[in-house]
């Protein structure tokens, strides 16, 4: 299945591999593709070479709902750090979570700008995700929703993050204690396993995402 939004250049795909029978063409927005429909009940391997401003959000909502069991797709390299960052590294963020949290991924090589015409500002990399079953126990909504104030203002500590969860002083402290002993770590150092037991413990103390 080969997806462009670009009507000139479905054309020459057309000429390319038009003329093979398992190839499908379909000229359509892959930010607009119903993938359930457009896959059906077959495993794929996606290859694709991503704009930027599409990249991270489709790469995350193919994650949670096609049957894509291997991705290599090629983005601008600021964003393929983000998806394959770890804690403590300069990219990691919440998307780096997302990704982390239903898949295994990593950059399989840096792809120079010169390569390509017209010549772009920036480098590419080609990015290799694994998807697997998430890989912490908890409450999706809860973990992103932890996530995602966590690093709503990265300059912040966690213990502002859940403040601003709705908990107080001491619970925050409390919570943070067991999974850290710095009272002031930040977002930017928490793995996974972090941000989900702090959804945890949210959880069983009555808060609701």
């Amino acid at each position: 299945l080969a997806i462009e939004v670009d009507h000139g250049l479905s054309e020459a795909l057309r000429e390319v591999v038009g003329s093979y029978p398992n190839v499908r063409i379909e000229v359509s927005d892959a930010m607009r593709t119903d993938w359930p429909t457009a896959l059906g009940n077959e495993h794929w391997s996606m290859v694709s070479n991503l704009p930027y401003n599409v990249s991270v959000p489709l790469v995350l909502d193919l994650l949670q709902t096609a049957p894509i069991d291997r991705y290599v797709v090629m983005v601008q390299r600021e964003v393929g750090e983000r998806l394959v960052a770890r804690p403590g590294e300069e990219a990691y963020g919440a998307v780096s979570v997302r990704v982390a949290y239903r898949a295994d991924a990593r950059v399989l090589r840096r792809v120079p700008a010169d390569v390509f015409w017209p010549r772009p500002k920036v480098d590419s990399v080609l990015v290799r995700l694994d998807p697997r079953p998430p890989a912490v126990d908890v409450d999706p909504a809860a973990l992103f929703a932890v996530v995602d104030e966590g690093f709503a203002e990265r300059r912040k500590t966690m213990a502002n993050a859940l403040r601003r969860l709705g908990l107080d002083t001491g619970d925050a402290a409390g919570i943070l204690r067991a999974v850290d002993p710095d009272p002031s770590v930040r977002a930017e150092r928490l793995g996974l396993d972090a941000f989900a037991a702090i959804a945890r413990a949210m959880l069983e103390r009555g808060w609701t995402p």
